[in-house]
């Protein structure tokens, strides 16, 4: 598939889950816009962290882990999350960097948009700010960001080493990466792939751990690592599968183990060398 027809399904999943959301339905609970990937998105974030935010951000979530808790964002720091959805990774980062901070969050669907924005007003962060782009092209100068968050986004991008590489580009030097995401180990066979990634709900598909630590490094980061957080067994994709005419059981070998949702860090080197300024970078930060 073309990488405009991947962003077209992208873009149509992410708006059927914020008007499911704006309906007052949660996006992944039966009938939502991902039906039966609650081992995937369940229980990510605590009831301390959910009791202060406005309950459709929290419908909303469509993320594989909980990349806020695990950034180490610190009070001043202003924070990008790369495809915010319903703004809940936005909202909390808001809250940990506090009023001194300032935290970004990026979206191409203009229902995902709409629906953050009011969030953030029932939550009434006023160091928030939501952006309309695409995360192969992120509307920020060169060296903004301190952090670079996302939750269960950069799977589903056709041209992940652009991502990986306009990530380099906005963050300060010294900045960090720390993203949620869904990776793969080891070989697979290709209709197995397509068939879990498409109950993920990765439609691009997901890189293997190895790939995904050296297309970072390509970009030029340093301090890879990529710590799984969650990993997926046969067992909890056994609905999903049940009418679709596939054997579960002789699946299962080449499954469990294999896919996962993991924490991926890197760091942007203190020193590296910054890109010349371009007619595209002005274009988007115009």
């Amino acid at each position: 598939m073309s990488e405009a027809g991947i962003k077209v399904i992208v873009r149509e999943r992410y708006s059927a889950a914020a008007r499911s959301v704006a309906s007052g339905a949660s996006c992944c609970g039966s009938g939502g816009a991902i039906s039966g990937a609650s081992p995937i998105t369940s229980n990510l974030y605590n009831d301390l962290e959910t009791g202060s935010l406005p309950e459709a951000a929290v419908l909303a979530s469509l993320g594989c882990g909980n990349p806020t808790a695990l950034a180490e964002l610190k009070a001043g720091e202003t924070v990008l999350d790369l495809g915010s959805g319903g703004g809940i990774d936005v909202l909390l980062s808001a809250k940990r960097v506090g009023p001194t901070g300032k935290a970004y969050g990026l979206d191409m669907t203009d229902e995902m948009l709409a629906l953050a924005r009011e969030n953030q007003r029932k939550a009434r962060a006023t160091n928030v700010e939501f952006l309309k782009g695409e995360i192969e092209n992120i509307p920020l100068p060169d060296n903004s960001v301190d952090v670079i968050i996302s939750n269960c986004v950069i799977n589903l991008s056709a041209d992940k080493d652009k991502v990986l590489r306009e990530a380099f580009r906005v963050l300060k030097p010294g900045g960090r990466f720390a993203v949620s995401d869904v990776a793969t180990r080891g070989e697979i066979p290709a209709e197995i792939r397509e068939h879990v990634l498409l109950w993920v709900g990765c439609i691009a598909g997901a890189l293997d751990e190895t790939d995904y630590r050296n297309r970072l490094a390509s970009a030029g980061f340093a301090d890879i690592s990529l710590e799984p957080t969650r990993v997926y067994k046969v067992e909890d994709a056994r609905a999903f599968f049940a009418d679709k005419g596939i054997d579960v059981d002789a699946m299962a070998p080449q499954v469990d183990g294999k896919f996962m949702s993991a924490f991926v860090r890197a760091r942007k080197p203190a020193n590296a060398q910054q890109p010349a300024p371009s007619a595209a970078c002005c274009d988007r930060c115009a």
